[in-house]
């Protein structure tokens, strides 16, 4: 019986040993992923949405938009390409951001701004980004709604 106790009581320290400790102060990492999305919303102003948004997607990207299925990965970049961005223009500024303990996910949402030559539209938006290799920000899912009025 001791040695049961003792062999489990072994194995239970190994287990709690595997486990990555939750820091719950990632701060850092929030302020880099905001730094990621209103870094992506400035090259979309600067040089338009389509290259904006192939810089940004990672590889399994998945594109929520109005009247889709969900487009994902690489069917995702070939949707992006196709965009004729001429006289539109993409801004949006997030409101919250929120980064996993692991350092590897995270997400933000706010409000983006919509214009064209004769009209603008304002919404609401979610992105849910993964680190990438090299250590930067890659969006994995990107949607938005429209509905915030003039």
């Amino acid at each position: 019986m001791q040695h049961t106790l003792l062999a489990f009581s072994i194995f239970l320290l190994g287990l709690a040993s595997c486990q990555t400790p939750a820091t719950g102060d990632n701060a850092g990492g929030e302020e880099s992923l905001r730094h990621a999305d209103v870094a992506f919303s400035r090259l979309s102003k600067e040089k338009g949405l389509r290259l904006a948004f192939l810089a940004y997607a990672d590889s399994a990207a998945v594109l929520l938009r109005q009247h889709h299925y969900p487009i994902v990965g690489p069917e995702a970049v070939k949707y992006i390409e196709r965009m004729n961005d001429s006289g539109i223009t993409l801004t949006w500024e997030p409101t919250f951001v929120k980064v996993a303990a692991s350092g590897e996910l995270g997400y933000t949402y706010g409000t983006y701004t919509f214009t064209t030559a004769d009209t603008s539209s304002r919404g609401t938006y979610v992105t849910i980004w993964r680190k990438s290799a090299a250590g930067g920000w890659k969006y994995v899912l990107d949607s938005g709604n429209e509905g915030l009025g003039k």
